[in-house]
């Protein structure tokens, strides 16, 4: 059997882990995170006077804010103005995604967009998201996106644009899966050959990594978004 790092999920009682698969566990783990850390968020709001204020140092606050501040430009930029009613499941898919990448960075820890399962997941979520809102949208009109300018050749133009969707969530997660697990490997390999200045550099370029992968995937489906919000079909 090949050797394999520790990590917490090692800790689980054998039962217990033939129930939950290793990413499934540290997706819980992110969640749990993401709740705690909005939790505190949130107490922190209400026990200031006067929130709309900006702190004069860095708090979990003002990190939140900036997130989800970059979250709006994008939708805004993007999708318009009207992006912002979905900023719930684009900031979610950001905050998560990038919280995911990063706990893959700490010992211990393997990050559960590494997984094709989770990242897949993901994407569908992404893929199920447009498609309701366009119909939303559009209405039963939606469906002319699918078919081209002219009549005579719709069924074809429906084909093909059928199979270009089917392949967004596959890609979606194909492309944050596949970035991930070569990004926590390589980091991985070289803590294990040196403990010093070597990976340093390496869990920067990881923590790069990280972000660009989070901000690809939540542009990736703002931009699918707004394709199937336009009136310009």
């Amino acid at each position: 059997m090949g050797h394999h790092p520790f990590t917490w999920y090692d800790l689980l009682p054998a039962a217990l882990q033939g129930v939950v698969p290793l990413q499934i566990f540290f997706s819980l783990v992110s969640m749990v995170l993401l709740v705690l850390l909005a939790l505190g968020v949130r107490r922190r709001l209400l026990d200031t006077h006067d929130a709309v204020i900006p702190s004069d140092r860095i708090t979990l606050v003002n990190i939140f804010e900036l997130l989800i501040e970059f979250v709006m430009g994008l939708s805004d930029s993007i999708i318009g103005h009207k992006g912002r009613q979905y900023l719930s499941l684009y900031g979610t898919f950001f905050i998560f995604i990038l919280l995911s990448n990063f706990i893959g960075l700490v010992p211990g820890f393997s990050p559960p967009t590494s997984n094709l399962n989770i990242t897949l997941g993901l994407g569908l979520i992404s893929f199920g998201a447009y498609h309701y809102f366009g119909v939303r949208e559009h209405g039963g009109g939606y469906l002319k996106q699918f078919m081209g300018p002219f009549l005579v050749i719709a069924p074809l133009f429906f084909l093909i644009e059928m199979f270009s969707h089917m392949f967004r969530p596959l890609t979606l997660g194909l492309r944050l899966a596949f970035n991930m697990f070569a990004d926590h490997l390589v980091v991985e390999i070289f803590t294990g050959l040196t403990y010093v200045v070597i990976p340093v550099l390496f869990y920067l370029l990881g923590a790069l990594v990280s972000v660009i992968q989070a901000f690809v995937f939540t542009l990736l489906s703002m931009i699918y978004a707004s394709l199937a919000l336009s009136h310009d079909h």
